[in-house]
């Protein structure tokens, strides 16, 4: 279970560094090779453009979770503590149905993808709804935190305890 705790809180921040030290490090080792060895791998301008799909949405998921994402805690704080806790209903409700829309749409746009053998540029074997799964699976990912939130909610409610209201990325 302590593998599950870890993996809770830190498998966003993992999973986003990995894939921007592997972007970067295509485009510098590109970079490098274009500009002393007149070389470049065909695909060193593609790769990194979708790797930045994987940190962009896994990234949206985890400001979820930190609640710092798409919020207006200036004027949320202000308000009564019930009005606190309809607006915390409210943003779960309209993130969950966001999710679900754009997880129905784009995985639509996955199959397709994948029925059609589409590859990335630049490579041979490299099929780009292995990339394009990204959008989905981070949807799904956002709404199992936004379920953590509200469960959080819930029970702060209940207790009548303050709401976890962040204004700030880095106030973790």
């Amino acid at each position: 279970m302590a593998i599950v705790g870890w993996l809770d809180r830190n498998f966003e921040k993992v999973f986003i560094l990995v894939n921007y030290v592997a972007m970067a490090a295509i485009i510098f080792i590109e970079v490098i090779r274009r500009f002393v060895f007149a070389q470049q791998a065909a695909w060193s301008t593609t790769i990194p453009i979708y790797l930045f799909l994987w940190i962009v949405w896994i990234g949206c998921a985890y400001n979820v979770r930190i609640r710092a994402h798409l919020r207006f805690d200036e004027v949320r704080m202000r308000l009564s503590y019930n009005g606190q806790f309809a607006c915390l209903l409210l943003d779960a409700f309209l993130w969950i149905v966001f999710s679900l829309v754009v997880i129905y749409y784009t995985a639509e746009q996955v199959m397709i993808s994948r029925d059609n053998f589409a590859i990335v540029q630049g490579t041979d074997n490299v099929l780009q709804w292995w990339f394009y799964i990204a959008t989905p699976l981070a949807f799904a990912l956002l709404i199992i935190r936004c379920l953590q939130n509200l469960y959080e909610d819930c029970q702060a409610f209940r207790k009548g305890e303050p709401f976890q209201i962040q204004t700030s990325v880095f106030g973790e």
